[in-house]
């Protein structure tokens, strides 16, 4: 006889999150704002002001896609209700299994639509963009920053965001000494602006013919890509120096031939941004002034934030100390196959606080 106290239990608790996520959203409010953006936007002058219609535009599609998803797990809810009855009767194990495996994949959607709820600050929604630089470690953090970049390159690729090189910077022998990409796509800087600080790998390292065990470390910035049309930040043109540069790269019809490189400077913070990526100097100069922007737009947040706080936090250095998180490869894959994970590039995350104490661990358990 099959029973389905489980799946019932289970479509209560994921049923509970949806109704938690839906109240946080409001959406009489949000279906409200969808129906006065859609007014606007039927008006016949409405592209007569571009600036605004852009902005308009912009604020549309995030609260149509919410509402949308919303009524769609409420559809799905329903249908799972109706279907876990249904095997009760029934007593087939092919619908049990139809039932099991829609229910899977609807607690996968409820917990990532109810993790987007929980993205509401100023600049959440924006699109992200991240630095990686090396840190202590020469070559080894080098080749770390590169491991790094390629992670969250595959990240953003899978969630559906398009990844843009906006200055990249090789290594004196492998890997990269720092990186700046944009990743644009609905939620990205929510999503990413936990990942800042400093990462730490402890690992065999290929470039040690002793295969010495090594720490490297990289740090990762993140900030929200701000539009002129969501951002009151101006710019003084007596505040920064902007000094042009050849690319640096392997060549071609532009790079490493032309000044387009761009580098500002902005005197009252010591703010420096730079783009190269962009084969026109001009294009490159408005991506460069937008990262200027929102980095004194993150840099006033950042102090908001901190007043509100009574917390003045001090910039870590890039090395022992400092990280956030800890990639464990070693004494961790001594138990496993070290080289295959490191050909494969397969990064195992260990949350520890201190590898002495981890080591001792694995010395315990007779690792």
């Amino acid at each position: 006889m099959i029973v389905t106290d489980e799946q019932r239990q289970r479509i209560q608790d994921a049923e509970k999150m949806l109704n938690e996520a839906t109240a946080s959203l409001d959406l009489p409010s949000l279906r409200e704002q969808l129906a006065d953006l859609n007014a606007q936007m039927e008006a016949p002058d409405f592209w007569n002001d571009v600036e605004n219609a852009n902005k308009i535009t912009k604020q549309e599609k995030p609260l149509k896609g919410k509402i949308t998803l919303c009524e769609r797990l409420t559809s799905s809810l329903d249908d799972l209700k109706v279907l876990v009855d249904m095997v009760d009767e029934e007593q087939d194990d092919e619908l049990l299994a139809e039932l099991n495996s829609e229910l899977d994949q609807f607690e996968k959607d409820v917990t990532e639509f109810h993790l987007q709820t929980l993205l509401s600050g100023t600049y959440d929604s924006n699109n992200a963009i991240i630095s990686l630089h090396a840190g202590a470690g020469g070559t080894e953090a080098q080749d770390w920053a590169q491991m790094l970049m390629r992670m969250y390159t595959r990240w953003a690729e899978r969630h559906g965001y398009d990844v843009k090189i906006l200055d990249y910077l090789d290594g004196d022998d492998a890997g990269i000494k720092s990186v700046t990409m944009l990743i644009s796509g609905d939620n990205a800087y929510g999503y990413m602006r936990n990942e800042k600080g400093v990462h730490r790998l402890v690992r065999i390292s290929p470039f040690d013919s002793n295969a010495r065990r090594h720490t490297s470390f990289a740090s990762l910035d993140v900030m929200p890509e701000i539009d002129d049309a969501d951002n009151d930040i101006e710019v003084n043109a007596d505040d920064i120096r902007v000094d042009t540069y050849r690319s640096s790269g392997a060549g071609g019809q532009h790079v490493n031939k032309t000044s387009s490189a761009i580098r500002i400077t902005h005197f009252p913070t010591g703010i420096v941004v730079q783009c190269q990526n962009e084969r026109s100097q001009l294009q490159n100069r408005e991506t460069a002034m937008r990262m200027l922007k929102s980095k004194l737009a993150e840099k006033r947040e950042e102090e908001r934030m901190a007043e509100l706080a009574k917390i003045k936090g001090d910039q870590k250095k890039i090395e022992w100390g400092s990280q956030i998180r800890s990639y464990v490869f070693c004494p961790y894959t001594m138990v496993k196959d070290h080289r295959t994970n490191v050909e494969t590039g397969n990064i195992n995350a260990v949350m520890d606080g201190d590898i002495d104490e981890f080591i001792k661990g694995c010395l315990i358990q007779g690792f």
